[in-house]
């Protein structure tokens, strides 16, 4: 669970972090955050609720990650059209951080073990607004289990799309996580990460390729991180809080090539995450995401890969099945 959540831990918010994780193998190959990206896949909508609509018809989604320190993420969605203007969905995802030795206040193991775990359960709806505006919610109720200590906490997010589909245009505004704890670990209160989002995507011309770019944690524009010199033998650490770092730790760049709408490649760079795994170990690769797309009849395929660290690869697989189709 600490690796789970070490990507973050420069912030200062480490509760219900598990909720910034994305659902869709997509978006996790576009960089971890995209709230703009058209695509048939259910899965999305974790993103934007505004991205849902009608035109999903009857189609169920599952996903798995395997992700940092043996944690295990994995959920399901399923979305129906409800008129000829709007879609609802519901969903459950389950975050699960492996096993953990117990210890005393003293630091002796007690011979027993147990395994944290988070629980989302979803609840969607989106309306269009008009031909290109659309608008929708989704309800989330989050439940944690670590050992003997659980938590329950209410949020939403609100969100709203426009496309244009004469030159592949998508804009995207999103609040999230909005809500509170309604019973707390303890006697502290853990805040729920909200953010504000805005993301653009769109097609570069007459070619098979498309850009997003999306801007996140905008309700909090410093955000400094640290790291250490590798040159030097000192262990003091270098607070790094410019404005250039401060605005790409703000925005994450990817890009599609899409050549059918059967079929994608996609490429993201998220400099947050490449600056957080900071370490003298980083690799190269640290902050950049890959993955690729398949549909096939009724079902669709999605997998991607990310190196945040050094210390270990992370891998995400979506499945999507077309009901509609399958009953045709």
């Amino acid at each position: 669970m600490l690796s789970a959540i070490g990507a973050v831990a420069q912030d200062g918010t480490t509760a219900y972090e598990f909720l910034n994780m994305p659902a869709s193998s997509h978006v996790y190959a576009l960089g971890g955050t995209n709230i703009s990206i058209i695509d048939d896949d259910v899965n999305l909508i974790d993103q934007n609720p505004g991205l849902l609509g009608p035109e999903y018809e009857m189609q169920a989604g599952l996903n798995y990650m395997r992700y940092l320190g043996g944690s295990n993420f994995m959920g399901a969605r399923f979305t129906a059209p409800a008129g000829e203007r709007a879609a609802w969905a519901i969903g459950v995802q389950y975050f699960g951080y492996g096993s953990i030795d117990g210890y005393d206040e003293s630091g002796n193991a007690t011979g027993a073990s147990f395994s944290p775990s988070d629980i989302a359960f979803s609840a969607t709806y989106a309306h269009d607004i008009s031909d290109r505006w659309r608008g929708g919610i989704t309800l989330k109720f989050v439940h944690s289990s670590y050992e003997s200590y659980k938590a329950l906490a209410i949020c939403a997010d609100l969100g709203v799309n426009y496309y244009n589909p004469d030159n592949d245009l998508s804009l995207s505004l999103v609040l999230k996580n909005l809500g509170g704890q309604v019973k707390r670990f303890n006697e502290d209160y853990d805040r729920l990460p909200w953010d504000i989002q805005v993301g653009m995507s769109k097609s570069l011309g007459n070619t098979p390729l498309r850009l997003s770019i999306t801007a996140f944690n905008l309700n909090k524009w410093s955000l400094p991180y640290y790291s250490s010199d590798n040159n030097s033998s000192s262990q003091e650490l270098e607070e790094h809080d410019s404005f250039a770092s401060n605005l790409f730790r703000h925005l994450i760049f990817a890009i599609d090539y899409v050549p059918s709408d059967k079929f994608y490649i996609a490429l993201g760079y998220n400099y947050k995450t490449r600056t957080d795994m900071t370490t003298y170990a980083r690799n190269f690769l640290s902050g950049f995401s890959v993955g690729a797309g398949l549909k096939v009849k009724a079902m669709g395929f999605g997998v991607a890969l990310a190196q945040p660290h050094v210390g270990g690869t992370t891998f995400m697989f979506n499945l999507t099945a077309s009901v509609s189709e399958m009953l045709r």
